[in-house]
Order: C-alpha cells, then structure tokens, then sequence
C-alpha cells in the first residue's frame, strides 16, 4: 500500500466537491463568486477543488458546542457585508 503523501492530489469538479460537502455545485458556484468558499484552481477553463482544500474549509465551522466562539468561520454563500472593522479610515 502507498503512503497517503506521497499519492498526487485527486481533483474533484464542482457537483462532485459539492457532493463530498453536501452542498449543490450551484452553492460553491455562489462561493467562488463572493469569495467565501474553499480554495479552488482553475485549469484551462475547468474549476476544480482538492480534498485537502474542501476538508480545510469545512473545517473552519468545527465546533463542540452552540456557544463555542471561534475567529474562524463558514461564511454564507452570499456577497459580505463590510463591517466596522473592514471600513476604511476617513
């Protein structure tokens, strides 16, 4: 059996990384489009996404319990809203 490491990095295609997160394509469409979703490589004209890079992201929402607070998080798939913190010095 090879070692896990040293195999390439398998690339999954939209509807199948949507489908190893339980999400639909058009979702982590909506992701890439507002900046919110896992890190992805374009090939030519092909999206795709790596494992490792789907497990990282779903990742940041790990939590064990309702009120655990955490700095990192899931945002929704929809445009971020500027907050205090990200508005730009007068």
């Amino acid at each position: 059996m090879q070692d896990a490491s040293a195999m390439p990095a398998r690339f999954l295609r939209t509807p199948e990384a949507g489908r190893f997160l339980g999400l639909s394509g058009r979702t982590l469409e909506k992701h890439r489009t507002y900046g919110t979703g896992p890190t992805y490589r374009k090939i030519g004209g092909l999206v795709v996404y790596t494992v490792a890079d789907l497990q990282a992201w779903a990742d940041r929402g790990l939590r064990s319990s309702t009120s655990q607070v955490s700095s990192q998080r899931v945002l929704p798939a929809r445009r971020v809203q500027p907050g205090p913190s990200m508005t730009p010095p007068p």
